[in-house]
């Protein structure tokens, strides 16, 4: 996230909110979440495909070993790739696995697309850009770049803004790491920080080449509508295509919704498809058990145990439907569910807000203490920004108890020598459980920027395999593990001291970060 905030709310116009119709559930089918299907694809698997990875080192080390391994396909979409030694070896890896499809066939069958920010990518002289030119320099048919830019900084915005406050407007947040048919989600980005000792969660979905062709199709479809990467370190547009900056913003707009939706729509029609045949076939299946007895079983793919909802956001396109997706979690989440909410950047919308205060089920949410978050201790206006975040959490804290929900709702914060914290997204146990039958992972923070500003994209995995909900719940207790329960006596410590002009500001500038 941007350090540079403050002159931002005096240059742009706030963005209207708009608050999602909360869609209703539906009772019938395998599980109770089965609702989600009827706004985005639903996909089917073995619970033996899902893999929870619980460090930066390990997640790391898997990027590695999949880029090194992969045959025909390499997409990555992230905020931004990092410039020192570590982030250097992905790249030579991604180089080496080229180079051998290259002198393996006459017409190689490896292709690497990467998304980045543009305005993220392009800080600095030394960048996201100038770490992959080589690449495009040496494999021209094999790799693309693309640079996303926010469609709403344009005209005398982007040219008065200065790099780095003008990442404060909209970015391009998702992060997805795919390998093949294997697919990475996490909130981590491409940096050193993400590989070392800043906590994230990673979840690998192995074998599932449905969920890695639609990744790879959204990613396609804004890479189709963001600024291409040359040779030259210039970026130019694919031919035909508005421009997001110089072009009309709503014809731009326009494309880019009607662009991800036919992927969102198209999968969704491929899965039902595919559910409504593999329903028939079960059926016909079962009836050839009952006549044949078990050997006729020999050939048949286990029943999918797991389902993989992906749910995007991209306000600037009119795409809300993880807004719409989470709101009604919070919304139908029953008396005595316990819902685990973490975010690396405590800020949540109004509307969540009401929801954790105004429902049934009890709250447990994790967030960065000021020694962990990513901001501390940097120097000007940036070292405000975790004073800021205290102040946020204060008033939210404050609002809690004068609703008496201290028991209901409870903060904790993440404390950890060393270390900072960027982990993000939610367990839900339901009412009697004692692990977690659901859960969300990816880029979005649950904030103002993730639901109105940014690009985000997350899934939900719904499970009914104890030992992938075991896993799940290993994941939060070892998250939670490292941090205190929030009480009035921790807003009295001298590191939780906020100054005037803070607090002044905080609320101008706080739906920018």
């Amino acid at each position: 996230r941007s350090s540079w905030l403050l002159l931002a709310p005096l240059l742009t116009p706030p963005v209207p909110v708009v608050t999602a119709p909360p869609c209703s559930l539906c009772p019938e089918g395998a599980h109770r979440f089965q609702w989600i299907r009827n706004l985005v694809p639903e996909f089917g698997i073995s619970s033996s495909h899902v893999k929870v990875l619980s460090s930066p080192a390990e997640f790391y080390e898997l990027l590695k070993v999949q880029i090194k391994t992969a045959k025909q396909r390499v997409v990555m979409a992230s905020l931004y790739l990092g410039t020192g030694l570590l982030e250097q070896e992905l790249v030579d890896c991604l180089e080496e696995t080229l180079e051998k499809s290259l002198q393996a066939k006459e017409s190689p069958d490896l292709r690497v697309s990467i998304l980045l920010d543009y305005t993220r990518g392009s800080r600095g002289r030394k960048n996201s850009r100038t770490m992959l030119i080589p690449l495009l320099q040496r494999f021209p048919e094999q790799v693309r770049v693309s640079l996303f830019h926010t469609p709403n900084l344009r005209g005398l915005l982007k040219l008065l803004i200065p790099e780095r406050f003008n990442e404060t407007i909209g970015l391009q947040h998702i992060k997805v790491y795919l390998f093949d048919d294997n697919v990475i989600l996490s909130g981590a980005n491409l940096s050193d920080l993400y590989f070392t000792n800043r906590q994230d969660r990673y979840v690998l979905l192995q074998d599932s080449p449905e969920i890695a062709d639609f990744f790879t199709e959204l990613v396609d479809a804004i890479g189709d509508v963001s600024l291409q990467l040359q040779q030259d370190d210039t970026v130019q547009m694919m031919e035909g295509m508005v421009h997001p900056y110089q072009g009309d913003k709503v014809a731009y707009c326009e494309i880019a919704n009607r662009r991800v939706m036919e992927v969102i729509n198209s999968a969704r029609t491929r899965q039902e498809l595919l559910h409504a045949k593999t329903f028939h076939s079960s059926q016909q299946s079962n009836s050839l058990l009952s006549q044949q007895g078990s050997q006729a079983s020999g050939g048949l793919k286990p029943e999918p145990d797991t389902w993989i909802y992906p749910l995007i956001q991209m306000k600037p396109f009119g795409i809300q439907i993880d807004e719409m997706v989470t709101e009604t979690l919070l919304t139908e989440a029953e008396r005595d569910a316990r819902i685990y909410l973490t975010t690396g950047y405590f800020n949540l919308t109004q509307a969540y807000m009401d929801l954790i205060l105004g429902t049934r089920a009890e709250y447990r949410i994790l967030l960065a203490s000021p020694e962990v978050n990513g901001f501390f201790g940097a120097k000007g206006v940036a070292g405000a920004i975790p004073a800021a975040y205290v102040y946020i959490e204060h008033q939210f804290y404050s609002e809690v108890c004068y609703l008496h929900q201290q028991e209901r709702v409870q903060l904790q914060e993440y404390s950890r020598a060393g270390w900072t914290f960027h982990a993000k997204g939610l367990w839900l146990y339901l009412a009697g459980s004692n692990l977690p039958c659901l859960t969300l992972i990816g880029s979005p923070n649950f904030g103002y920027r993730s639901v109105h500003r940014d690009l985000e994209a997350q899934v939900a995995i719904v499970t009914e395999n104890k030992a992938l909900q075991q896993q799940l719940h290993q994941e939060q207790e070892q998250l939670y593990l490292c941090s205190g329960v929030v009480s009035s006596s921790t807003f009295e410590q001298p590191n939780r001291y906020v100054k005037l002009w803070v607090k002044l500001v905080t609320p101008l500038i706080k739906n920018f970060f």
